[in-house]
């Protein structure tokens, strides 16, 4: 099932515990019927495939090779980030860049070539990617290296082009397990844009949250912060799973308008009120909905859509600002509302999300046509900015919608394997 629990379906899954099994459990398959899967952490349909089977990974998940001295990496698809950080933290290493969770597997990072607080400084984890196994349905045992068409195809290729095997990473050095920087409210997005440019020339990693259900003076408003990592012990990481669980589904009043325009208000003040330096461990500031284990229950039976788009640097703040303006007519807003900028750096995948400018990412309780409705209109404000969805958090992305976001997406199509399919490919696909 995706993590936004739009889709419940029970899929025929194989279990790959051994690279030697997977030429027998894809020859044993019909062709568009496979699809490789991790820790489900993908919101929409770009993990799931109904009428298809899915290969389990997790337990492909040893460490191959690990470079103490340089730093580099090698493991199979399956290994968690959550496992590998365990290791490599100790010895004064990081992801060169991570996502909002630590619990998705190092295979689907490359899938959906993840990016993370640093984009501006490192681009996304598909730039550190040195080389990395992959088994085409014909039988063929691929090392692809970056300059490799297939390799740029298999980099945020969402697990079409064939079975990622194992990766083999860059990390990034650290000096202790704390990051130390600056929070600041801010009023308006004009106000973001002016924090987020100056703190770019000194911090490695940035991100906002804002209030997209704010209104009159108090639209636009929200908590920006900047950090670098700290001096301090190695020996101190992450707690292996969270210490907290929502044990079913939440009722489906749980979070609507009022509570979360409550909630945000409730957060400005108490963020605002702690502006100025601050401490905190890497887990806290690079993963903190990872501390409640299932939190996507919280959303209900229904489930919820997250909304991830990017709209190019040359558009300015104006089309973020006739979202939130469309979010807060509709009264359907959202509490997990994060705005960021990517940077310069391109990403060698053909179909890598970010571009240089501003993203915003949302998650709304699934209200059916209500909220379908909302997501269409947000649709229009980011093509006509000539901006692209993410595909790894997008339920129901149309065909027109991929191909003006995603100029590639003939180039990529030509290296899809024949065995692997998705719903969303099926969706997007000629």
């Amino acid at each position: 099932m995706a993590w936004g629990g739009l889709k419940r379906d029970h899929y025929p899954m194989a279990t790959l515990r051994f690279a030697d099994e997977a030429r027998g459990l894809l020859a044993s398959r019909p062709l568009a019927n496979v699809l490789a899967v991790g820790l489900g952490r993908s919101y929409g349909t770009s993990n799931t495939l109904s009428g298809g089977a899915l290969l389990d990974m997790t337990k492909l998940d040893r460490i191959l090779s690990f470079d103490h001295a340089a730093g580099i990496l090698r493991a199979e698809a399956g290994l968690s980030l959550n496992d590998a950080l365990a290791v490599i933290v100790p010895c004064g290493w990081f992801l060169p860049t991570t996502p909002g969770t630590r619990f998705v597997t190092l295979g689907g990072a490359v899938a959906n070539d993840v990016h993370g607080k640093n984009h501006h400084s490192a681009g996304t984890l598909g730039c550190h990617v040195r080389a990395l196994g992959l088994l085409r349905s014909g039988g063929e045992m691929l090392e692809l290296r970056p300059g490799d068409p297939l390799f740029a195809a298999t980099i945020g290729g969402l697990g079409l082009t064939g079975l990622i095997l194992w990766v083999e990473v860059a990390l990034s050095a650290i000096n202790g397990t704390n990051v130390s920087g600056e929070r600041t409210a801010f009023h308006a997005l004009d106000e973001f844009m002016a924090l987020a440019a100056e703190a770019e020339k000194t911090f490695e990693h940035t991100v906002a949250w804002i209030d997209c259900a704010s209104t009159g003076r108090a639209f636009g408003r929200g908590i920006f912060e900047a950090a670098n990592w700290a001096q301090g012990p190695l020996g101190e990481v992450h707690a292996p799973a969270p210490a907290l669980s929502v044990p079913v589904n939440a009722p489906s009043m749980t979070i609507s308008h009022p509570t979360v325009r409550t909630f945000n208000a409730l957060h400005f003040r108490v963020k605002k009120a702690k502006s100025g330096p601050f401490r905190q461990h890497y887990s806290g500031f690079f993963y903190p909905l990872d501390a409640i284990g299932k939190w996507n229950r919280l959303y209900g039976a229904r489930g919820f859509h997250q909304y991830q788009c990017v709209i190019p640097e040359r558009e300015g703040v104006a089309p973020v600002r006739d979202m939130l303006d469309a979010i807060t007519r509709t009264g359907n807003a959202s509490f997990l509302a994060v705005l960021k900028r990517f940077g310069a750096r391109r990403s060698p995948g053909l179909l890598s999300f970010p571009m240089e400018g501003l993203t915003l990412a949302l998650d709304f309780p699934n209200r059916g046509a209500l909220t379908l409705e909302l997501l269409g209109r947000l649709d229009d404000i980011v093509r006509a900015a000539g901006g692209r969805l993410y595909a790894a958090k997008d339920a129901r992305m149309s065909r027109a919608m991929f191909e003006s976001g995603y100029p590639d997406a003939d180039a990529f199509a030509r290296f899809v394997d024949p065995a692997f399919s998705s719903d969303f490919w099926q969706a997007v696909s000629r």
